[in-house]
């Protein structure tokens, strides 16, 4: 059964100034998208950001011993930004905004919809009954 993840996707949209969203699974496939993405788009887009949180998180070392634990990426282009993020349970959480985006404002969104993902998504480790 497929989780309906929309709810995701309309909180950080009401951020002024985001554009799209996109959950993405850590292998690279689109779990959800905004609805104002066409599904090829945010299918390549949905790789991408996990090549690109692959990469940060591979850096992640550079930060000094023991304290490398990836969890944002800002990404700055001439008409725009990028913000990513761990979502947890192997999602990673990615929207685009205009530049006159209020950052601080969407950091803040993104952390709140991660946490409340986190503790949405997870499931219970299966107990085992004895059975094969």
């Amino acid at each position: 059964m497929k989780s309906d993840l929309s709810w995701v996707m309309n909180d950080v949209l009401e951020v002024r100034g985001a554009r799209h969203a996109v959950l993405v699974s850590a292998d690279g496939l689109l779990m959800q998208r905004s609805k104002d993405i066409g599904r090829d788009d945010a299918e390549r887009n949905a790789a991408a950001m996990s090549s690109i949180q692959s990469l940060c998180r591979s850096a992640a070392q550079f930060v000094g011993a023991g304290k490398g634990v990836w969890k944002q990426t800002l990404i700055e282009y001439d008409g725009g930004w990028i913000f990513l993020s761990a979502g947890g349970n192997g999602s990673y959480l990615a929207v685009s905004a205009a530049l006159d985006v209020d950052m601080e404002a969407m950091s803040m969104r993104m952390q709140k919809t991660v946490s409340a993902m986190r503790n949405g998504l997870s499931a219970a480790p299966r107990q085992n009954n004895g059975g094969a």
